[in-house]
This record gives C-alpha cells, structure tokens and sequence, in this order.
C-alpha cells in the first residue's frame, strides 16, 4: 500500500467552542505518520445555513467533518446535508450520548458548552477554597474588600466552618473575630455593609461551646475565655461594632451551620448582598 503525503483537512463542526472534537482529531491524527491535520474550527454553529456552507466548503476540498453538536436541529442538519454531498463525517458525540441516554432511560440537556460551564463552576469553588483559608480569623486583612461576604464575630461564632460550608457554593468570604482589646481594621469600614454579615449567639451555649474546645485542648477550662461576664462584655462590643457598620446580624444559637449558610446564600441569590 503506497502511503499518502497529504495532509487531512478537517472542519471541526460545534455548536460550542470545539475543543473536544478538536482534541479528538489531535489524538486519531496521531494514529497516523506525522499526526499532521489541517483543522478549520467552525465554533458556534447556530443555523442549518451555517452547516449547509461548511458542507460545500468541505466537498470543494475533499476535507472530513468532525463534529460535536448537541442541539438535535442542528443533528439533523447535518445528517440531512451528509446524504447530499460526498463528505466523510464523524458524529464524535452522538453515539455515546444514544449510550447514555439507553443506560439511564434519561434524556440529555442538549445544552452546549455544558462541560466548559461545569468546570467553571469547579474552578470557582476551589478559588473559593483558597481565598476563605488566606483570609480566614482576620488573617491579611488587606483582601478584605475582594470578599463577596465578610464574617464577623466573637471567638467561636461559626465563623471558620461557615466561611468553609459558603467556600464550597463558590461564595468569596472573609472572616474576621470581633475582639475588644483589638480595633478592627479600617478595611473593614470600606466595605458596603449589605457585603457584612455578624453573628451572635446566646452566650450561656457559647460558654458551653469554648469550656468544650478548651477541654479538648487540654487547656485551663476555667479560664475568663469561658467567663460569662467576659462572654456578654464581648458580645456587647460586637454588637456596637455591628451597629456602627451597619450590617445584618444573624444569631447562630442552636443552630447548624448548614442552616445559617443556606440564610446567608439565599440573601446572595436574592441580590440582597451583591
């Protein structure tokens, strides 16, 4: 068999970007001599028309047509202008999503870029992550106006794993301990106060909450930390710190953190912080 110096041209169809028929032409190219392909990106394909001219375009030049279109008009676009002209296609999509939808009795989204739109949903949540640790306890306050929420509270208010639980949403929090002997950081005072969330608790469950966690560490349990006179005086100036901010306040006693964080999301959906 005499092999061909020609190289492949191939129109990448898409009613998205193409990157995944794209990657899967590299890889069959690959398969043969140099892997050399001529590819012609044809990204969002919206109309029959549009595939009518890539299908004339492709004859004219004895090209392939790679496609990965998901929305069934333009399906059936293609198949309908692959039995009118000499053209070799590959459906790179079509006969797993048929796979699929037999495995599972569903039916897919036929949404385009629903990949792209997932992993920007991933990619959010872990700079979510990472921003709520570099910005947890007050830590680099200078970050402080880049948050979409800013957590603020007495020692052992939640604030930690509530930032962590909205992190996980995709939500940018910062949390900041309320401290009386420590003014807050004028960063703080920048911020618009719908962007400010305080919490409070009722102060005999926040006393059993610090006796708990100093047990635990093997600390003093009898320190001022768990004093319910030095609970209330901190309680007190987080809520004159509060006021003058301006912010809302929820009270966290007996409550989950899941209920607190589904509180806060519902004011971020419902434009109340923005």
């Amino acid at each position: 068999m005499v092999e061909s110096s020609v190289t492949p041209i191939v129109y990448i169809v898409s009613d998205s970007i193409g990157e995944t028929a794209e990657f899967v032409v590299k890889a069959v190219a690959s398969q043969f001599n140099t892997g050399h392909v001529d590819m012609r990106r044809v990204p969002f394909v919206e109309n029959k028309e549009q595939i009518a001219s890539v299908f004339e375009e492709a004859q004219s030049c004895h090209a392939i047509i790679a496609y990965t279109l998901v929305v069934p008009e333009l399906r059936k676009a293609m198949e309908d202008e692959s039995l009118k002209h000499n053209v070799c296609t590959a459906d790179i999509l079509g006969s797993l999503m048929g796979a699929f939808s037999r495995v599972t009795c569903k039916v897919p989204h036929t949404e385009p870029g629903r990949v792209r739109k997932l992993d920007d949903v991933y990619f959010r949540r872990v700079a979510a992550v990472e921003f709520a640790v570099k910005h947890d306890d007050g830590k680099d306050p200078r970050g402080l106006t880049d948050a979409e929420i800013v957590l603020v509270g007495i020692s052992r208010t939640s604030k930690t794993p509530l930032s962590m639980y909205l992190a996980h949403q995709g939500i940018m929090v910062a949390n900041l301990p309320l401290v009386p002997e420590v003014e807050p950081p004028e960063e703080l005072f920048w911020i618009p106060p719908e962007k400010i969330i305080g919490l409070v608790i009722d102060p005999h469950q926040l006393r059993q909450i610090r006796y708990e966690r100093l047990k635990a560490l093997g600390l003093d349990a009898n320190a001022n930390y768990v004093a319910v006179e030095r609970i209330e005086e901190e309680l007190t100036y987080a809520r004159r710190v509060m006021n003058k901010l301006g912010c809302t306040v929820f009270d966290v006693s007996n409550k989950a953190v899941e209920e607190v964080a589904n509180r806060i999301i519902q004011l971020v959906r419902g434009g109340v912080l923005s």
